[in-house]
């Protein structure tokens, strides 16, 4: 697993949001934006509270990226203040990843079945050369 670095943590009074900025070491390429936001989520202990990832950056010729989050109390307050087409884009994001597990179910669901059956017929045939 990777080591999150914090590099500015920002209490914005302002516009009512903390201001995350983070170092990913060694996920150069592989980081997605939401694994980003539970990974500041779980480390922060911000459960209950909106993250919304703003930026990942990665370093040129090293494996580190940079990210900047914005965490909100109030999700309402966080959809006045960001653009519109962030959450559209988390939305679309969060409905695949939905999709793909609910498919993966299914397929699970009926390989299960299918194996059950496949196995006492496997059975049989090992009875049946030992006869």
């Amino acid at each position: 697993m990777s080591i999150i670095e914090t590099i500015t943590d920002v209490n914005n009074a302002f516009l009512s949001r903390r201001e995350l900025t983070c170092n990913f070491a060694g996920l150069g390429g592989k980081l997605k934006s939401l694994e980003a936001a539970d990974m500041i989520t779980k480390e922060f202990k911000l459960d209950g509270k909106v993250v919304i990832p703003m930026r990942l950056k990665t370093q040129v010729g090293k494996s580190l990226i940079t990210g900047t989050f914005y965490v909100y109390d109030d999700e309402v307050l966080a959809k006045k203040h960001i653009n519109p087409t962030i959450f559209s884009r988390i939305e679309k994001t969060k409905a695949k990843i939905a999709e793909v597990e609910t498919a993966a179910k299914e397929a699970e669901a009926v390989e299960a079945p299918a194996e059950a059956v496949e196995a006492p017929a496997e059975e049989t045939k090992k009875e049946e050369k030992t006869e």
